[in-house]
Formats: C-alpha cells, sequence, structure tokens
C-alpha cells in the first residue's frame, strides 16, 4: 500500500482533533476551523460532526463533498515539502488544500484571505 493510499483511507475522524488542536493553540476557534472546511467542501457543520461520528475516510470524505469550492485552485504554497498545484492526483491535491487552509487559519490570516474572497 503506498502512502497516498494509506492517507486515503484514514478516517477524518483521527486528523480532526489534530486541526481542532492546531487552532486553538494559536488561538483561533472551532467554529473558524468548521468555516474553512465547509468553504472548501460544501458540508455543513451536522454533516462534519456526522462524518466523525461514522469515522468516514478521506477518500469517502472528498468523493462525497457537496461541492469543492470553485475557488479551491486559488489554494497554493508548499505544504509537507509538496507544491500544492504541482499534485496531480486529485484527492491528495484536495486533502493537501485542507491542509493549506487548517496552517493559514494556526497562522493568524485574516478569514477573508483564507477563503479567497
Amino acid at each position: 500500500m503506498n502512502t497516498n493510499t494509506r492517507v486515503f483511507k484514514m478516517s477524518f475522524a483521527s486528523v480532526y482533533p489534530h486541526y481542532v488542536q492546531k487552532v486553538e493553540k494559536k488561538g483561533r476557534t472551532v467554529d473558524e476551523l468548521h468555516e474553512v472546511i465547509c468553504w472548501l467542501t460544501g458540508y455543513d457543520v451536522a454533516s462534519i460532526l456526522q462524518i466523525i461520528e461514522q469515522k468516514i475516510d478521506f477518500e469517502t470524505f472528498f468523493a462525497e463533498a457537496p461541492q469543492i469550492n470553485p475557488n479551491a485552485h486559488k489554494i497554493t504554497g508548499v505544504i509537507c515539502g509538496y507544491r500544492i498545484e504541482d499534485i496531480e492526483d486529485k484527492l491528495m491535491q484536495q486533502i493537501r488544500y485542507l491542509d493549506k487552509l487548517v496552517d493559514e487559519l494556526a497562522k493568524g490570516k485574516k478569514m477573508d484571505k483564507i477563503l479567497r474572497t
């Protein structure tokens, strides 16, 4: 099993607490975290909580997302040593979009900049 496949099969619920910890440690809120997740995926907060409860994997999380934000392609930069815009695997790119949004939130970026408005 390659690294990508392992990541795709990880449950969103297993990573979510790390997102929460990362943003709260930097003085941001869970509501702000939910806002960026909803912006990217089109899920609402109730759906996100249900996904966590059901331990849905990342592959299913993104496959069933109501709508990936049409401005998601504006999320650029480097995450985990990879330039996001150069990632060829669509699912891995979407996972890295989410990682980048969480990073930007934790780094104190203004919400309108994070949400590419």
